[in-house]
């Protein structure tokens, strides 16, 4: 197997609502800020270059869509202080109306430990993000998952 293979994170879940209401979800940052990043520049749309805020953290990053498959899939250009990573949310529509989303995260720019520590934390931040999503889209609930994962109090004193 090969080892670049293995350099991805993925976070996957079922969320009753139907294909479209939650492709758009990720397109329409009115409706992303809910439950991910607090602010936009705008929608996501083919090679227009978009910002997203937390401003909970003061932090910034800019995001390129470099392909967009209306209900199937959003493919991104994640640009960090590294090099950019690649992201792709992939839908597929389930017999029951629900639908599965499936991030996956790719191209690290890190090996051995850094590796691992880049790969974990994508995982449990896009486990965070669709958490979020299903509370949102199901039952209208805003849980504040991304505010609270680093309380400013335990962030500003360690763990």
């Amino acid at each position: 197997m090969d080892s670049n293979n293995l350099k991805y994170s993925e976070a996957q879940m079922q969320i009753r609502k139907s294909i479209s209401e939650v492709f758009q979800a990720f397109i329409d940052p009115e409706i992303t800020k809910h439950f991910w990043f607090t602010n936009s520049s705008g929608k996501l749309e083919v090679g227009k270059p978009v910002s997203w805020t937390w401003e909970m953290y003061n932090f910034s990053t800019e995001v390129i869509a470099t392909e967009i498959l209306k209900n199937k899939k959003i493919s991104i250009d994640w640009f960090t202080a590294d090099l950019p990573t690649k992201v792709d949310f992939e839908f597929k529509p389930l017999k029951d109306g629900t639908t599965f989303v499936k991030i996956k995260h790719y191209d690290f720019n890190k090996i051995g430990d850094e590796l691992i520590e880049a790969l974990k934390d994508s995982t449990g931040g896009f486990t965070i993000v669709l958490a979020g999503l299903k509370a949102y889209l199901e039952h209208n609930i805003e849980l504040n998952l991304i505010a609270d994962k680093f309380p400013k109090e335990i962030a500003q004193h360690g763990n």
